[in-house]
């Protein structure tokens, strides 16, 4: 996740640029996001895996759970990945595993981070009494073990959707992200500009929605990517356990069902490193956006290559 640094350009900043400024501002953020090649890159690989994800029935035509196709047969021109131990076209079922995975990724992902973003916003503007409920609420989630409770919950779960375990991920999964939404909204409550907007008669979700968000919004957005590559991970790892719902097609899926038919002992790669694989690189798209953005929105960074440069 990337780290805040309490001398970014937000920060050192007495008030937020306003009118044309703060449009130029936001221009050339996006031309730096374009012009990083770690950015390009993750969101190049990103787009590629949604658009397969959205076009599955044209790019792969043959029946995922179709069990009518000979067993264990190695990658060919009928078969561009193989078939599995129960004559299933892996490459169709990666196709369109991409779809729960990715379900999950982006809703697990959104849902923690809407829950950090309340509440550590919340905590950290108010404070008194509601922040202390808030700061103890996050604190028993912060020392609780996540995976474990994840894998708790999961199996006292029936699975008709994705959306058990969705809801499970992005409930055990906000904290950390609730805590440095506080910290930064304790640091920016002081500020000058939100000092001026309250006196000025401002309500106090004004004042959230018109100084406060806009101050963090490269940090909740880092906060999301992460939530993503843990929800997609966390995913992977309890359908690979039987804990997620196996009888849909997804990358962790189809790496249980090859782990039960010993698809390594019988040499069948073709069954479990595709998933594996997109997993990698999926996630990998993911991390490099977040480390894009930190290299965009961290002075400490930008100064840093500059003296690589001149160097």
């Amino acid at each position: 996740m990337m780290e805040y640094h309490a001398d970014s350009d937000v920060s050192l900043a007495s008030r937020p640029p306003k009118g044309s400024a703060k449009k130029k501002t936001k221009n050339v953020r996006l031309l730096a996001l374009f012009g990083n090649a770690k950015a390009v890159i993750g969101l190049v690989v990103i787009a590629i895996f949604v658009l397969g994800a959205i076009f599955a029935p044209l790019i792969a035509h043959d029946n995922p759970n179709a069990e009518v196709y000979m067993l264990n047969q190695p990658p060919s021109s009928a078969h561009l990945l193989g078939t599995n131990g129960l004559g299933q076209d892996v490459f169709s079922q990666l196709v369109y595993g991409s779809r729960v995975s990715m379900e999950v990724a982006f809703s697990a992902g959104a849902i923690a981070t809407t829950i950090s973003l309340l509440v550590g916003v919340t905590s950290g503007y108010l404070r008194g009494f509601a922040d202390n409920v808030l700061s103890w609420i996050t604190n028993v989630f912060l020392v609780v073990p996540s995976l474990p409770l994840v894998i708790v919950l999961s199996s006292y779960m029936h699975y008709r959707s994705e959306w058990p375990i969705i809801l499970v991920i992005a409930l055990t999964s906000w904290a950390w992200g609730a805590r440095s939404l506080r910290a930064q909204t304790l640091s920016l409550r002081e500020r000058d500009y939100v000092l001026h907007a309250r006196l000025s008669g401002q309500s106090w979700w004004q004042v959230v929605l018109g100084e406060i968000l806009p101050n963090i919004a490269s940090l909740v957005l880092s906060g999301l990517l992460f939530s993503m590559i843990n929800a997609l991970l966390t995913e992977a790892s309890l359908a690979f356990l039987g804990l997620g719902n196996i009888n849909s097609i997804s990358w962790g899926s189809m790496l249980y069902w090859a782990q039960n038919n010993e698809a390594l002992i019988n040499g069948l790669w073709w069954w479990f490193i595709p998933p594996g694989v997109a997993i990698a690189v999926f996630g990998g798209a993911l991390a490099l956006l977040n480390f894009s953005l930190d290299e965009i929105t961290n002075p400490r960074l930008r100064k840093r290559k500059v003296r690589v440069h001149e160097q």
